[in-house]
């Protein structure tokens, strides 16, 4: 209580709280209103329209034995284990590369950041140029002499997903570097003088010292990443168009298909319902582990 008996913490920012208002109500509405009418008439028959006419679980059962859903499943599945590994290795090797007080700093951390500004459609485009058997890589290596060169990921099912994995990698790693450099450049400098008085490797520093104490930012990067894999539908479309065939097909090009091409409203609802789920699956592990831990601990 403050000394006017009010309650100094209900009152503290109060204009700030007014402030946030229409964003609290907006998210209300928008995130979990539209969130529970979708899930709700993914229990439905709904084709072109929303009907209220009640199926129960006969809408997963479907998704679950849709070949095409499976399929896009397991893309997902490989895209997003090898897209999480791989942009936080080399998001982190570019933050220590960056961190080592080189020239051109600045200059380098624009380059490195710069793709991130660009939409999925515009960095689809500029790799479905450059993976091009006519006109990109394979054709400017071709035209030096080297004719038995082959890079076309893009038109062999096998190899698909990897072509893609290169945008994905191209696009979101400078931000990973950014999220990287700004927790290496949080480690206090006498931690680093001890290590080097003690005559611990740079090697063994950063894997049993520095990456533990970065412990917060890994798991931020982790869900930034992890959320922009399960949503991946511009790029996709944009480099393959889900093709050759399935070999890039991804959930969230079936639920667009689903509601827009097929209206087959309540089979969309189901899986956009599934893609909720995972993103849950991320969101409340790292809650836990940012607030729940804390007051744990």
């Amino acid at each position: 209580m403050s000394p006017h008996g009010k309650p100094a913490g209900l009152l503290k920012n109060l204009s700030a709280k007014i402030a946030a208002i229409p964003m609290v109500v907006t998210a209300l509405v928008v995130f979990i209103g539209f969130s529970a009418w979708t899930i709700t008439y993914s229990f439905t028959n709904s084709r072109l329209l929303p009907r209220a006419d009640w199926v129960g679980l006969a809408q997963y059962e479907r998704l679950w034995s849709t070949r095409r859903w499976v399929i896009s499943i397991e893309n997902l599945a490989v895209y997003g284990s090898l897209m999480l590994i791989m942009s936080l290795v080399l998001g982190f090797l570019l933050a220590v590369l960056i961190d080592q007080k080189i020239r051109f700093e600045d200059s380098f951390r624009t380059i490195f950041l710069y793709p991130y500004a660009l939409s999925f459609i515009v960095t689809g485009l500029v790799w479905q140029w450059l993976l091009d058997a006519e006109f990109g890589i394979q054709a400017a290596v071709r035209s030096m002499g080297f004719e038995s060169f082959t890079f076309d990921p893009l038109y062999n099912a096998d190899l698909v997903l990897y072509g893609v994995l290169i945008a994905g990698l191209w696009h979101g790693s400078g931000l990973v570097m950014c999220l990287m450099l700004a927790g290496l450049r949080g480690i206090d400098e006498d931690i680093w003088k001890a290590t080097k008085i003690d005559g611990i490797p740079t090697w063994k520093t950063y894997l049993f010292v520095v990456i533990p104490m970065m412990r917060p930012v890994f798991i931020t990067t982790l869900v930034l990443v992890t959320s922009g894999i399960i949503k991946l539908y511009d790029l996709i479309i944009a480099q393959t168009g889900g093709g050759p065939g399935l070999a890039s097909e991804v959930p969230a090009k079936f639920v667009f298909d689903a509601m827009f091409v097929s209206q087959n409203l309540a089979q969309g609802f189901a899986a956009s319902t599934m893609m909720l789920v995972a993103v849950i699956f991320v969101i409340i592990p790292w809650a836990y582990l940012e607030f729940g831990g804390k007051k744990h601990g």
